[in-house]
């Protein structure tokens, strides 16, 4: 499941993902990811994973590959926070496809990832 967090206002958008994501996260989701990419041009993102996160099944993680090759220079933050170190390694291995910046934060840092989303 993937959703939209309650902190996020305008540019900044938080997704809370837990279990495994699937397709269906993605449809359900891409649609108002691409009407904030069209108002407000870049976005400042935080994924927060909780501890039941398990990754994607194939197709979402093929949605989430289109997702970061279509909007690569169009993330202005990305904080990813409490990913299991699989996700870590695979987020680092790729961020030199993002213009913006990215930082990883520890579960217990969800509020200074925030800050610094926001920031």
């Amino acid at each position: 499941m993937m959703e939209i967090m309650k902190e996020s206002r305008e540019n900044v958008v938080g997704l809370h993902v837990t279990g495994t994501l699937h397709e269906k996260d993605y449809t359900e989701l891409l649609p108002r990811l691409e009407d904030l990419f069209r108002k407000h041009g870049k976005l400042r993102m935080l994924f927060y994973a909780d501890p039941d996160f398990r990754g994607w099944d194939m197709s979402a993680a093929w949605q989430d590959a289109e997702l970061g090759f279509r909007h690569a220079s169009d993330f202005e933050r990305l904080a990813l926070v409490g990913a299991p170190q699989w996700v870590v390694w695979c987020v680092r291995m790729s961020a030199f496809l993002l213009k913006g910046e990215v930082r990883i934060f520890q579960a217990e840092a969800l509020e200074e990832a925030w800050n610094w989303v926001k920031s």
